[in-house]
């Protein structure tokens, strides 16, 4: 691997270059640690270490309480580093997410010349959002062992993004020393500004039937399979399912989990699923659920067992985040295209139909705009990483952190 020689970091103004080949080696070592939703605490451990061995003060490295409050619980809160300003500015708030999804676990990342795979053809790479939490790390390493001049800044490691966002949803926000400007880093290429996002509603609907023997007496059953299958084909044929566009408006809606039955002998007298709409329109979003809904419940009125009877079906919905668009002269916005352009790349502003954390954050006072990091097909076994772009990223996040462009 070819050594650079590292460019003068003063800040303020002049160039400021973070050690890529340092960055490098830390996002290998972030992906070969497991650490799933709401097991992040290895992962939360190895960047305490990080931080403390380059001088970080004990006082200003702490975690909030984000676990014990969100559904999942979990073994450890939200990783939180404040920096006091040698510079005069507003706060700026730098973030990304420690975990990964459950594919990844086990995976032994790999470079390929300008990529970077798992070697283990069974795994994801876990680059979502490994990649962002080196991203993060960089910046506050390279202040901290080069005593870089800086804006007050707080370094935010949220937890358990993957299922619901619930690190930015449960996060302390008086911890966070009231940011003014607000920089997420997850997926897509470094000079992506995410301005915008859907927002969802995840679901879980029960189904109760009566059980009766297949062989011998079926009619007297209720089949709670039979009452699904017709519900999701009445939802797949109406353009209720999928990629939902109606009266000019979109949406898309998922059943995911399907889970009933125990023996090919016997009438299913349960079914349990999982399923989410989405759309940026709220009130789109709610009739998708409302459709759902009812689908279901006409769907337990259709089938009968020989005396009659029917099922039940319940019907649960939270609303896991909002969608929200971020105004075209946000300050975070703008001091992130800033920062794309005095790297020597032109910023594209972009609205996503994923959730981020800056969903919430957004939603909690706080606009934050989202970057990317290099990470490509994410959530999969063909997961890379873009070095190029990982380190594109590094240098933009080194510029947002120390207040040299925007």
């Amino acid at each position: 691997m070819t050594t650079r020689t590292k460019k003068p970091a003063v800040g303020n103004g002049r160039a400021v270059e973070p050690d890529l080949d340092a960055a490098f080696e830390r996002v290998m070592r972030l992906m070969r640690i497991p650490g799933t939703s709401g097991e992040e605490e290895e992962v939360a451990r190895f960047v305490v270490d990080e931080l403390r061995r380059a001088g970080a003060p004990a006082t200003a490295v702490q975690f909030d309480d984000a676990h014990r409050r969100s559904p999942l619980q979990g073994s450890v809160g939200n990783l939180v580093f404040t920096l006091p300003g040698t510079l005069r500015g507003p706060r700026r708030l730098l973030m990304a997410h420690l975990d990964t999804v459950p594919l990844c676990v086990g995976c032994r990342p790999v470079r390929k010349k300008d990529v970077v795979v798992s070697d283990d053809p069974c795994t994801g790479l876990g680059a979502d959002n490994r990649a962002g939490c080196a991203v993060l790390l960089t910046a506050a390493l390279e202040i901290l062992r080069r005593g870089l001049p800086h804006p007050p800044s707080t370094f935010l490691w949220a937890v358990q993004e993957e299922v619901g966002l619930h690190g930015s949803h449960y996060a302390s926000l008086s911890k966070l020393g009231k940011p003014r400007l607000a920089f997420n880093w997850d997926g897509g290429p470094a000079e992506k500004l995410t301005i915008g996002a859907t927002g969802a509603y995840r679901m879980t609907i029960e189904i109760k039937g009566l059980a009766s023997h297949a062989g011998g007496a079926p009619e007297q059953g209720v089949s709670s399979i039979a009452i699904a299958g017709l519900a999701i084909a009445d939802l797949q044929k109406h353009g209720w399912l999928g990629d939902v566009r109606k009266r000019g408006r979109h949406g898309t809606s998922n059943i995911g989990v399907i889970q009933g039955g125990a023996a090919t002998n016997v009438v299913p007298d349960r079914v349990l699923m999982r399923a989410e709409c989405r759309s940026h329109d709220s009130a789109f979003r709610k009739e998708i659920l409302e459709t759902f809904q009812t689908a279901f419940e006409r769907a337990a009125g259709q089938v009968r067992s020989a005396a009659g009877a029917t099922g039940e079906v319940r019907c649960q919905s939270q609303l896991d985040y909002d969608a929200f668009r971020l105004d075209a002269e946000e300050p975070c916005v703008l001091a992130a295209e800033a920062a794309v352009r005095a790297i020597g790349a032109e910023p594209m502003r972009a609205v996503t139909n994923g959730g981020l954390d800056a969903n919430w954050l957004t939603a909690r006072g706080i606009p934050t705009v989202t970057l990317g990091c290099g990470q490509q097909n994410v959530h999969t076994t063909s997961e890379q990483l873009d070095v190029p772009a990982f380190e594109r990223a590094c240098r933009i996040a080194l510029r947002l952190a120390t207040g040299s462009a925007g």
